[in-house]
């Protein structure tokens, strides 16, 4: 997940007296780049993920500094740095409030800390973290398009994953990312990484095959399932103009089977972009499971044409809505008071419908099978493309 503001306490505690005084659930954010700033303009050329540093120079009324805060909030900024004991002396309660309520990390330094050195010292990290999470999303993507070559992106994926261990796949989707160009989709790619909190080096997030992957390795499903939760509230929050859908995989074990997992989160994804729903859970999908896995579309297709194509025939025709009626009538395990209900429709409509979709079919739906195949048909049909 890229240099972390977890990260750069760690190494900037002792180093640079660093401190978090607000902000606390923002300790994920990864970090893009060190900004010196002491005015606002420059904040119009964000692309999120920056950290702000500033000495307080510009806004030394707190008024000022609010303004700056809120600003670094809406430009999906990681955090700010504020340099103490010159300018600024005191952060006041109702900012550190308005951090905490944004999970927006509020950071300081004394100002004996020689400014340039820092800034130096974690730009040159964040470089170097900037390209370990390339060459981290090349061995994943071999893991996925070549699940046999273990023994490469085993050797590569070693020093920061638990490969052993569990892996679960995300996959997060507005229905437009292909049509983005590179800056905008980055710039997207940012602001949803800074909404994913509490997680790190156990997890990876990259853009692949039109879709934005979080790969999460080792944590349990509760945690993981908290995780997107909190991610979607904050999301719809904060960027309600772009709807995500998330597709959810299987946990699996191993990293040689995440290529499983990315094929089931798609699978998920798919189907939460077809039905409009924020997060689709692979496991939840009942028989949407083996449909929805089917790479063969236009075997699915001729599976339910074959035994549809009468009444496609003569809802074109007559706009009959004879599939429909037959869907909820297998659905409904046949009652028709049930149909009647769901489809606003009067009983009697209904039950000479049904005779009609049985005369047309030749069935009468009396065995489990043609029940079974009927109802498959239908699910394909009304989720074709």
């Amino acid at each position: 997940m890229g240099f972390t503001i977890e990260d750069m306490l760690t190494i900037s505690r002792d180093k640079y007296s660093m401190k978090l005084v607000a902000g606390e659930k923002g300790w994920s954010n990864s970090i893009s780049w060190l900004i010196m700033m002491e005015e606002l303009t420059i904040t119009k050329n964000f692309s999120g993920k920056e950290l702000a540093v500033t000495t307080g120079l510009g806004f030394k009324d707190m008024t000022k500094l609010k303004e700056l805060i809120d600003v670094l909030i809406k430009s999906n900024s990681s955090g700010l740095i504020i340099n103490t004991g010159c300018y600024i002396y005191d952060i006041p309660e109702d900012i550190k409030k308005i951090c905490d309520e944004s999970d927006f990390p509020l950071l300081t330094v004394p100002w004996d800390v020689y400014l340039v050195d820092m800034i130096k010292d974690i730009s040159i990290r964040v470089f170097l973290q900037g390209s370990t999470d390339e060459q981290i999303s090349n061995a994943l993507i071999k893991a996925i398009e070549l699940p046999s070559a273990v023994d490469t992106y085993r050797n590569d994926l070693l020093q920061y994953f638990d490969t052993d261990g569990t892996f679960q796949i995300f996959l997060l989707t507005t229905g437009n990312l292909d049509s983005m160009d590179t800056v905008e989709r980055k710039r997207l790619a940012y602001r949803l990484q800074l909404y994913i909190n509490n997680i790190t080096h156990n997890g990876h997030f990259f853009y692949y095959d039109s879709y934005f992957v979080l790969v999460m390795n080792a944590v349990e499903k509760p945690i993981a399932k908290d995780i997107i939760t909190e991610f979607v509230q904050k999301a719809e929050r904060r960027m309600p103009e772009n709807k995500v859908f998330i597709g959810v995989g299987s946990q699996v074990t191993d990293i040689s089977n995440l290529h499983i997992a990315y094929k089931r989160a798609k699978s998920a994804a798919i189907m939460a972009e077809k039905c409009k729903r924020e997060i689709v859970r692979f496991d939840d999908m009942g028989i949407f499971r083996i449909l929805m896995s089917v790479e063969d579309k236009q075997l699915l297709k001729e599976i339910s044409e074959e035994l549809l194509s009468p009444l496609i025939e003569r809802d074109k025709d007559r706009n009959s809505n004879y599939i429909e009626t037959l869907d909820s009538y297998l659905r409904n395990d046949g009652s028709i008071q049930a149909v009647s209900a769901e489809m606003f429709t009067h009983r009697n409509t209904v039950i000479y419908r049904i005779k009609n979709i049985k005369s047309i079919l030749n069935t009468n739906f009396d065995t489990l099978d043609e029940k079974m195949q009927y109802h498959i048909a239908c699910l394909i049909w009304k989720n074709r493309d």
